[in-house]
């Protein structure tokens, strides 16, 4: 069962570079290519399923994470880190039916993935610092790669706009104003007929 796994995330990796590649090209998102890879392999590795998943809430592992020896440290602040961006990526439309709604998603992984940027001896900090700084952008990214792929459902327009008033999503405003929707400074909106 394992090696099927791993073909299958194999397999997947060129479907899911071209994706990235493409959603960063659209949103004209600067991401160096280890980041751009690292984009990939967890769309990859999320193919699998895992029953490790815990049930304690996101800001209390990341507390406990980050007092944590160094190597269980990484470990626990890259789970959460990724979680956060997977979750908030590919699933933005079901969190706003639940307590943790993206905002919350989004403040827990870029500081797992900031926390991570800033140990200087892991050859792997300069990509999550990059996840950090830009974490909203990257969900934005995880958010195209997940409607071209069906994966998400269709938004209604209230949702996208409760979502981009929440996270001030660069992508989601587009996406209103798209729609004729114009997001405006301090929740304002006016529509473009």
């Amino acid at each position: 069962m394992r090696m099927a796994r791993r073909a299958a995330v194999e397999h997947a990796m060129p479907y899911f570079r071209e994706l990235v590649e493409s959603a960063l090209a659209h949103q004209r998102l600067a991401a160096t290519e280890d980041t751009a890879f690292y984009l990939v392999h967890l769309l990859a590795s999320f193919l699998k399923c895992s029953s490790d998943e815990s049930a304690e809430p996101l800001a209390l592992r990341l507390a406990q994470a980050l007092t944590w020896d160094p190597a269980r440290r990484r470990a626990g602040l890259k789970a959460i880190g990724d979680e956060s961006l997977f979750v908030a990526g590919f699933f933005a439309d079901s969190l706003g039916r639940r307590f943790a709604d993206a905002g919350y998603y989004t403040a827990i992984g870029g500081a797992a993935y900031e926390a991570l940027g800033r140990v200087e001896t892991d050859a792997c900090s300069p990509v999550f610092a990059e996840l950090g700084r830009k974490f909203v952008a990257f969900v934005d990214v995880l958010n195209e790669v997940s409607e071209r792929t069906s994966c998400a459902s269709n938004t209604d327009l209230l949702r996208l706009y409760e979502k981009w008033l929440r996270t001030r999503s660069a992508r989601s405003g587009r996406l209103l104003a798209e729609k004729g929707v114009v997001p405006g400074p301090g929740g304002t909106s006016r529509l473009l007929h």
